[in-house]
């Protein structure tokens, strides 16, 4: 895989402060945000852009709440983000409102993807692979529920599974559970 990489630089943020840097590979650019000290087995944080989630909190998923449950624990604990720029699960942000739209009809996550032409979900994991290898971590535990992050990574042994539940609310009810039953989230 042919990486473009960025010199690290600080930043410091409402949680702590943390040092980012950029991955690209073909013509996607991700981050990786983490502490000064990373624990010899870190906790890793592997999030997928969610623009509605993560920047306008909004309250149809759980995805920035468990962007900031994961910054706050690691701004304690160390550890790290590795944040994918593959929003919507990876159809991106056009085409996830108008699976919004689709939902705002009474079709749960899943349907509204396919009643666009698209699977569940068709994020890729690849990279995390390289970005671990890039700061020779070759172990770590795994902030997540799931189960296709558990299976993904393949250069890397997940020492233990962290898993990072939120409370629902009547906005995400059903997507939490359509995650639960439909895509076997360990929830």
């Amino acid at each position: 895989m042919n990486l473009e990489i960025s010199e690290i630089a600080n930043l410091p943020t409402q949680y702590g402060d943390f040092k980012i840097q950029s991955f690209k590979s073909e013509d996607k650019e991700h981050l990786v945000v983490f502490t000064n000290k990373l624990p010899i087995v870190p906790t890793v944080r592997i999030h997928s852009e969610c623009l509605t989630g993560d920047v306008f909190k909004s309250k149809k998923c759980d995805c920035g709440e468990q962007l900031d449950y994961a910054l706050k624990h690691f701004s304690k604990d160390g550890g790290m983000v590795i944040y994918l720029r593959q929003e919507g699960r990876g159809i991106g942000l056009l085409n996830k409102v108008n699976a919004y739209s689709l939902q705002d009809l009474g079709h749960d996550t899943i349907t509204a993807n396919e009643l666009l032409g698209f699977k569940q979900d068709y994020r890729k994991y690849e990279i995390v692979d390289e970005i671990l290898k890039y700061f020779n971590i070759k172990k770590i535990n795994l902030m997540t529920n799931n189960p296709l992050k558990l299976k993904s990574l393949k250069e890397v042994k997940i020492e233990k599974r962290v898993p990072i539940i939120m409370n629902s609310c009547k906005y995400n009810y059903e997507y939490l559970t359509i995650k639960k039953e439909k895509m076997g989230h360990l929830l």
